[in-house]
């Protein structure tokens, strides 16, 4: 390869491998630091929230990769360009701008994929932090309230402990349609099986905050050596939920305090909740 054809890759190759070097460069740096230990040695009380904001942190980084790379790729196959003709060869300009729309529009679609993945996780960071704000007024009514409890292979978004019982809440947030129509566009509707929507239906919310209240009913059951049973709680943050069906799934929506109002006999001593918590 003579001189004239390498001055043709050298911008490209440059441009290319610092952009690989710096991305490979923060990856080794956010993985180096899970194996360092903190000098702290309490263990901290995790924040609302807070495994979405480690996935946020992930998918932002990706982002800005496949950014850079949408600005590295017209250069590459121009490169490539200029030594076909420095080289004395005719033509190939069709298949390489072929290949470069190809490149470019195959990181548009995952930029776009995981800029939507991004907002709606966005969306589910606002809205657990706007319920454990929210639940964390109950600590003044002597209740117990942790945040993103790590359970197996999964997080249980908030856990309320105090004398009305033990809560698993699950939060979900969900985006209104915008129609203009007020408080109707806000108002799901649970007929006992199914969460009815302006517009569509889901199921899944249910069955996963059963689910995790079973766990945890049987994880504390196994800590503290007698059973503990747990209601499971479902919040969607500016919606209104209207319940058709009564039973054991509560939904929270506006102040939580009825959370921490025990029924007509304390379900739970403030002894257990000490040992629960």
């Amino acid at each position: 390869m003579n001189t004239k054809l390498l001055a043709a890759f050298i911008p490209s190759v440059i441009l290319s491998a610092s952009i690989v070097v710096a991305y490979i460069f923060l990856r080794t740096y956010k993985l180096s630091r899970k194996g360092r230990r903190s000098p702290l040695t309490r263990q901290l009380l995790r924040s609302p929230g807070e495994s979405l904001r480690t996935q946020i942190e992930d998918i932002t980084a990706d982002i800005l990769f496949f950014l850079m790379l949408i600005f590295v790729i017209p250069l590459l196959f121009y490169s490539i360009y200029l030594s076909e003709i420095l080289s004395g060869k005719e033509g190939g300009l069709s298949i390489i701008t072929l290949f470069t729309a190809a490149a470019i529009g195959f990181c548009m679609i995952k930029l776009w994929k995981m800029l939507k993945l991004r907002n709606l996780l966005f969306l589910g960071l606002d809205c657990e932090l706007t319920v454990g704000q929210e639940l964390n007024y109950l600590m003044l009514e002597g209740c117990r309230v942790y945040h993103d409890f790590p359970a197996e292979k999964f997080n249980i978004d908030h856990v309320v402990v105090g004398p009305r019982g033990v809560f698993a809440v699950e939060t979900k947030g969900r985006a209104k349609p915008d129609k203009k129509m007020g408080r109707e566009e806000a108002i799901v509707i649970y007929d006992g099986h199914t969460l009815n929507f302006p517009g569509w239906t889901e199921t899944e919310p249910i069955v996963q905050a059963r689910l995790q209240a079973e766990w945890l009913s049987k994880w504390l059951t196994s800590a503290v050596g007698e059973y503990i049973s747990v209601q499971p709680v479902l919040s969607f943050p500016g919606w209104y939920v209207e319940q058709k069906e009564k039973d054991d799934l509560i939904f929270l929506y506006g102040k939580a305090t009825f959370l921490a109002q025990p029924l007509n006999i304390e379900a739970l001593s403030k002894p257990l909740i000490q040992r629960i918590s």
